[in-house]
């Protein structure tokens, strides 16, 4: 459909935006702890979906696992490949649909996402592929920003300047929410681990952190390209407040915290 095909256009473009490897720093010891829980062995066939520059890819290789991973944005398959092989990784990168992989049915032991999958807009058809291409038996992973701490809502803070979401429209910090990921894996899974967890952020100073945020989100740098001057001096007023509003810290310092989910689900 049109409508589908125009919105998968705008997430390529939006995700293309800032330096999001800066950001990825901040989440890979979140990969790598979900690549270590996952339990992957020597040779094991890993399928990252929605992969960024691939830290999930990265983490699960280092364990000797074959890796493939994928994105809907070429920027990104373009920043993981030479990421990966800089490394002297040989980790095969593809564009792809996390709602239509390109792959057989039970290709993989293990199909992870880290803060990746969750961003489709059809949460349903994520879930169903993702179990598709995996094995019988074998494991689907995911971390996925929560409901509650800083991420969602400093997202519900820029989305109040921005466009309203085409109707039925999902939020994707429902990935977070345990009885909806109970919900969206039931009938695929015979088992299911969840682990509440939660990322932290760390900078010199308020001001820092706002630089950085706007500097590296892709999301808030697509916002801010469709606001006037002084819409964005507003958004930025009111986001150093909310930053100081949610600051764990005293002294100077600026830490944001925001929960997640991490999921092992084991294939029927």
């Amino acid at each position: 459909m049109a409508g589908d095909a125009d919105m998968k256009d705008a997430i390529r473009w939006m995700w293309s935006l800032g330096d999001y490897g800066e950001l990825a720093v901040h989440l890979e010891p979140h990969a790598i702890e979900l690549a270590q829980r996952s339990r992957l062995q020597a040779g094991s066939e890993v399928l990252d979906v929605a992969a960024g520059n691939g830290n999930f890819a990265i983490a699960a290789a280092r364990l000797g696992a074959t890796v493939v991973a994928t994105d809907l944005t070429p920027a990104m398959v373009e920043l993981g490949r030479s990421r990966s092989g800089s490394l002297g990784m040989a980790i095969e990168w593809l564009e792809a649909d996390a709602e239509d992989l390109p792959f057989p049915a039970e290709r993989f032991d293990v199909v992870a996402s880290v803060f990746g999958a969750m961003f489709a807009p059809n949460p349903d058809r994520v879930a169903s592929e993702m179990f598709r291409v995996t094995k019988r038996g074998g494991l689907v992973a995911m971390a996925n920003y929560a409901p509650k701490g800083f991420l969602p809502r400093f997202t519900a803070l820029m989305a109040e300047r921005g466009p309203a979401p085409p109707p039925g429209m999902h939020s994707p910090f429902e990935w977070g929410d345990v009885d909806e990921v109970h919900r969206r894996f039931k009938g695929l899974t015979s088992s299911i681990e969840i682990y509440p967890q939660a990322l932290t952020f760390e900078f010199n100073s308020l001001d820092a952190g706002w630089e950085f945020w706007e500097r590296t989100n892709p999301p808030m740098m697509a916002m801010f390209s469709m606001v006037d001057a002084d819409q964005a001096a507003s958004m930025r007023e009111d986001g150093k407040k909310l930053f100081a509003e949610l600051n764990r810290v005293s002294g100077g310092g600026l830490t944001l915290e925001s929960d997640y989910l991490q999921v092992l689900a084991r294939k029927a």
